[in-house]
């Protein structure tokens, strides 16, 4: 971490469970030492069973045992439900964060890595039900296991010592061999992941034209290169977990064999009987790294997790909570607006100043690549300018609460998506369903009696990306969402892009009956039909504002001015197809 940079949010959460590190590190510790069961009820049975033929003594014993045995399955399970507990904890206290970071890495900076922050997250609080973690706190107990077995004699401490760091030694050179493979398995993984999912969103489009074998290719390219380095990872692990179980293997037989040579010489504190605990000892002491190792793939995809999702809170900050503000009235005002797309440096708009006072309809229109869309996005607060403000109401919409702002805004994008749900949903933004509401937003856009004619009315579902309806039906539920629950500033990009006749009609009537109530609308468009209900005109240009000002006089300037290639695209039908565009 840098000097300067800001503390992990990810170890801030997990700091706050450190009681219950502590209560888990006991608890391991308990259970080690419960884990001598086996081996002390062996000995006992041969001292005392064996030579005094005493049942009652077998008895006594066999139930001390299974009491021993009980105890430990208890603790491993609390200590089990704790851990888990932790893992849902963490949910509970970060979910909303990382999808927040995920969301705004996406919208504002175009983080395509963002949208695998969820699969990180799972990832690393699935961690905590992982045995490898359990391993971690089984350490202290190998360290006291190393004690005991120095205190039956030094050098079997010694050979011990021997052990241990060639088991530490192997899991060294695992992670050496295989950490790099496997964070870029899973990098690769991911990707391949993200394609087939990008494919299959077109699916009709890729069956219509005969794509569906290239594209299989080109995923095919990804998952062959996922599974070469997920293989090459396989290979260098596979080896050294060899290794590791012969390793454990061998240390229980070397101490016994050892401890039998240091009881020949009379040099084995406590008697024959430490021999076989020495041995046990060694086993113990093992234990946990031989766990390490076999599930150190699993521990790298978290920690390849992890810091992937640490630098995503850091790269992307929290929401602040802003103080709230009065509800807008739909004043816009631009002030010298300049923009990029997020992570780009180049300009796509330069220098805009305008106003729109509420109740009031502007009209923007311009040629492909003028800056259209971006307006838009920039209007709606999605996009932070590189200079300038865009004001509702004297507050930035950028930094306004979009939770407080939102049900009084209204966007319809270029690109058209459903959320999958019934129509009712969709309509109500996924809100609490006002169904009063609902149908009025229908009703505006001359889509009432449609919805009505379905088997299953507004609980009609609309599919995945509402690949169950038509685009115009798509755009008209949209629009219909756009306008629930009579915003005070709309914008609309390019609303009548799919809408015959009778809906180009019915969204002009919507937005007179809107604009009657006093809201403001910026529609960008390239048919004339809105021109009739605008009241004000942008013309765009190469990202700049060409002209502007009441919709009659700035369509007065485009017929009788120089500019006569814009007065065609902004004044008749002719002419659509060169205004189209962003």
């Amino acid at each position: 971490m840098k000097p300067n940079s800001p503390p992990s949010e990810l170890k801030l959460a997990l700091s706050q469970f450190k009681p219950v590190w502590r209560t888990a590190l006991l608890l391991s510790l308990v259970i080690g030492l419960l884990g001598f069961t086996s081996t002390v009820y062996m000995l006992e049975v041969y001292d005392r069973v064996v030579n005094s033929r005493n049942l009652m003594t077998l008895a006594s014993l066999t139930l001390v045992a299974l009491g021993a045995y009980a105890v430990m399955e208890v603790l491993e399970k609390m200590r089990t439900r704790m851990l888990w507990g932790v893992g849902i904890q963490l949910e509970l206290k970060m979910s909303q964060r990382v999808y927040n970071a995920m969301f705004d890495g996406l919208r504002t900076k175009n983080m395509t890595g963002a949208m695998d922050a969820q699969n990180d997250f799972r990832s690393v609080r699935e961690f905590f039900y992982n045995p490898a973690l359990s391993a971690f706190f089984e350490l202290p107990m190998a360290v006291v296991s190393l004690v005991l077995i120095f205190a039956i004699n030094p050098w079997l401490g010694f050979a011990a010592v021997f052990g241990a760091a060639a088991q530490t030694t192997v899991a060294w050179m695992l992670q050496s061999a295989s950490r790099e493979p496997l964070l870029e398995a899973q990098r690769r993984s991911q990707m391949a992941q993200s394609y087939a999912e990008a494919s299959l969103r077109n699916a009709q489009v890729m069956e219509s034209m005969g794509m569906v074998a290239s594209v299989r290719g080109h995923w095919q390219k990804r998952q062959d290169t996922f599974l070469a380095f997920q293989a090459k990872a396989s290979e260098a692990a596979g080896g050294l977990n060899a290794v590791s179980k012969l390793l454990q293997q061998l240390m229980g037989s070397v101490l016994l064999g050892l401890g039998a040579l240091f009881l020949l010489r009379n040099e084995l504190n406590g008697g024959s009987a430490m021999m076989i605990i020495a041995s046990v000892l060694g086993g113990r002491l093992l234990a946990p790294l031989t766990q390490i190792v076999q599930q150190w793939s699993a521990i790298v995809n978290v920690g390849g997790a992890w810091q992937r999702l640490d630098a995503l809170l850091a790269e992307v900050p929290e929401r602040p909570q802003n103080m709230p503000l009065p509800a807008p009235k739909g004043h816009l005002t631009v002030e010298n607006l300049t923009a990029s797309p997020p992570g780009q440096n180049f300009a796509v708009l330069s220098g805009l100043r305008f106003e729109l006072p509420p109740g009031e309809v502007l009209a923007v229109v311009g040629p492909s690549a003028s800056g259209k869309t971006s307006l838009a996005k920039l209007l709606m607060g999605i996009w932070h300018p590189m200079a300038g403000k865009v004001r509702l109401d004297g507050v930035d919409v950028h930094v306004w609460d979009k939770t407080e702002l939102g049900p009084y805004l209204g966007y319809l994008p270029q690109g058209v998506e459903l959320l999958e749900g019934t129509l009712a949903e969709n309509i109500a933004r996924f809100g609490e369903v006002d169904m009063a509401r609902v149908e009025a937003a229908a009703q505006r856009v001359g889509l009432h009696e449609f919805i009505l004619a379905l088997p299953q009315g507004y609980q009609t579902p609309v599919g995945r990306d509402g690949g169950l309806l038509s685009g115009g039906q798509r755009q008209r539920v949209a629009l219909a969402r756009a306008l629930y629950g009579d915003p005070v500033f709309v914008v609309l990009d390019e609303p009548n892009s799919s809408l015959d006749e009778a809906g180009d009609a019915a969204l002009n009537q919507a937005i007179a009956s809107l604009k009657a109530q006093g809201t403001s609308f910026v529609v960008i468009t390239h048919r004339t039909s809105v021109l009739a209900v605008s009241d004000r005109m942008l013309v765009l240009r190469d990202g700049a504002q060409q002209l502007f000002g009441s919709t009659a006089e700035v369509m007065q300037k485009l017929r009788g001015g120089p500019s006569a290639q814009v007065a065609g695209q902004a004044g008749g039908q002719a002419a659509v197809p060169a205004v189209q565009g962003a």
